[in-house]
């Protein structure tokens, strides 16, 4: 995640636990998300299980940010390259940079165990979230399937392409001072309270009522209980 004047991003490879830290930051500090946006545009070529070229990539989310000037955002999976983070650099100075560090087996692990229903894009997970009828989905009854790039050898190879592009990203944000990173497993409810703390020191939580309620850090099982 990175934040730019009350602007975040995050890093991480694979979505899962970046989507449910992205999900608490809306929550507690209400950002804009543009992954949906760009996504959208890009649609054409992940149905296709194709990599969006990095130049287009670039110039949507370029395109989308300076249409938001002085306003508060967060990008999900953005930047991914050096050439990304090197053109996000121009338009804004970013100051807060959060990476989710999971092991690459742990990853490898759980994307492999990933199925989807492709009409609706409900997906499910063996481990965190199974179908009631394996290959089953439970609302149409309908097979779900694994996707090609769903399966143990091609997450393996996304994962070391990942580590490759990824490295001269982390090291820009390191040289500024700017890189925070967390280790949890898949467990992202023991990261959440050094996010949210490291948030509050730049912006003010919302405490309304049924809002997420971090734990101490020191009482980690007390993570997810909302205010009265």
């Amino acid at each position: 995640v990175v934040v730019s004047r009350d602007r975040a991003i995050a890093l991480q490879p694979g979505q899962q636990g970046t989507n449910i830290i992205r999900m608490e930051v809306l929550e507690s500090f209400t950002k804009k998300v543009l992954s949906t946006e760009v996504g959208e545009m890009a649609k054409q070529y992940m149905e296709k299980s194709l990599l969006v070229p990095d130049h287009m990539i670039t110039r949507l989310m370029m395109s989308e940010l300076e249409n938001r000037p002085g306003q508060h955002w967060l990008l999900d999976g953005f930047p991914r390259t050096l050439g990304q983070a090197e053109a996000l650099d121009k338009i804004c100075e970013v100051d807060l940079v959060i990476s989710l560090n999971i092991s690459f087996e742990t990853l490898k692990d759980h994307l492999s165990r990933q199925w989807i229903h492709p009409p609706s894009g409900r997906v499910y997970n063996l481990d965190f979230n199974p179908p009631h009828v394996y290959g089953i989905d439970d609302v149409t009854g309908e097979p779900s399937v694994q996707q090609e790039d769903d399966k143990p050898e091609a997450v393996a190879a996304r994962l070391r392409q990942y580590k490759d592009v990824a490295k001269p990203v982390i090291e820009l944000h390191k040289s500024r001072g700017v890189f925070h990173q967390y280790s949890s497993g898949m467990e992202t409810n023991k990261i959440w309270p050094y996010v949210y703390a490291l948030f509050s020191n730049k912006i003010t939580p919302i405490q309304s009522k049924g809002a997420y309620r971090p734990c101490p850090v020191e009482e980690p099982g007390r993570c997810g209980r909302p205010f009265n």
